[in-house]
């Protein structure tokens, strides 16, 4: 299949499979007489777990780990289960951050009493991180 094939098969953008083309992610695939690319079910499905890894927010590096340990089928998997539970531990990390981020957003917002901007109390807790109530960078 040609890549806007592949591209439409997969739900992924064509400059995105040329990125991962690049950096090697996916494998450069063989060439037609017309100089065309042509994909495989292997580049389908290796893009496809590529792209459903970084859907779930699994960096590039963590990408090529696990797709070395899926082209050694004889290794063990617990480098794989590492890699996805350190994900998860970043993953409940952020989850922390965006509650205690929403937490404040929500105080700063139930302060506003309208009228003019001079006396908002959302851009005056903007301005200054000593009303807020707790660390939220």
């Amino acid at each position: 299949m040609k890549i806007g094939e592949l591209s439409r098969a997969t739900g992924t953008n064509i400059e995105t499979i040329r990125y991962y083309e690049r950096i090697g992610l996916l494998p450069e695939p063989a060439r037609t007489a017309g100089n065309y690319r042509s994909y495989g079910e292997a580049h389908r499905t290796r893009l496809a777990f590529v792209r459903h890894s970084r859907e779930l927010g699994f960096t590039i590096e963590e990408v090529r780990s696990l797709l070395d340990l899926a082209d050694h089928p004889e290794r063990e998997c617990s480098e794989a289960d590492l890699i996805a539970t350190r994900h998860l531990a970043q993953v409940e990390e952020k989850i922390g951050q965006l509650v205690t981020l929403r937490d404040e957003l929500s105080r700063i917002i139930g302060r506003c009493r309208g009228g003019l901007a001079a006396d908002c109390r959302v851009i005056e807790a903007l301005g200054d991180h000593t009303l807020c109530n707790g660390d939220h960078e």
